[in-house]
């Protein structure tokens, strides 16, 4: 069997544009939700998402930090069963410009318009405690 390293599982995740963030509301439940990470994932597995500061998930974000991505890819060549990746992690809330520019991309404008001078935008950063993986053959787990 082998193994996935946290960076090859990094430009795995970063080839899947979309991923389901949860969070824990007030109210204990979770709610889970789509976001961009706009193929922007570090090579240690950390995501960046821009979203409004007004939104739920931010308020969950402030009272627990503590959150879940999940990424599926599409299927291989041959039949091959697509990646599938679960990230447990924790995230914060960023409201620095200068940090916007460097995750920006032109596409974002499409819900932000005035681009990283939006206003009421803030960027949420989810560091990977934790990332288990399953592509059909292999499974694992990387932490740290």
């Amino acid at each position: 069997m082998a193994t996935m390293t946290k960076q090859e599982l990094a430009t795995a995740m970063g080839k899947i544009d979309f991923a389901m963030l949860t969070t824990r509301t007030e109210g204990g439940q979770l709610a889970t939700r789509p976001m961009s990470n706009n193929g922007e994932v570090g090579t240690d597995g950390d995501s960046y998402y821009f979203s409004w500061d007004s939104a739920r998930t931010v308020g969950d974000i402030e009272a627990d930090p503590k959150v879940a991505l999940s990424f599926q890819g599409s299927a291989g060549l041959f039949g091959k069963p697509p990646l599938f990746v679960a990230v447990e992690g924790t995230a914060r809330i960023v409201r620095d410009r200068a940090a916007f520019a460097r995750y920006w991309t032109r596409d974002l404008e499409r819900w932000f318009a005035d681009g990283i001078e939006t206003e009421g935008m803030v960027m949420i950063h989810v560091h990977a405690d934790r990332i288990h993986y399953w592509d059909g053959q292999d499974e694992g787990e990387v932490t740290g």
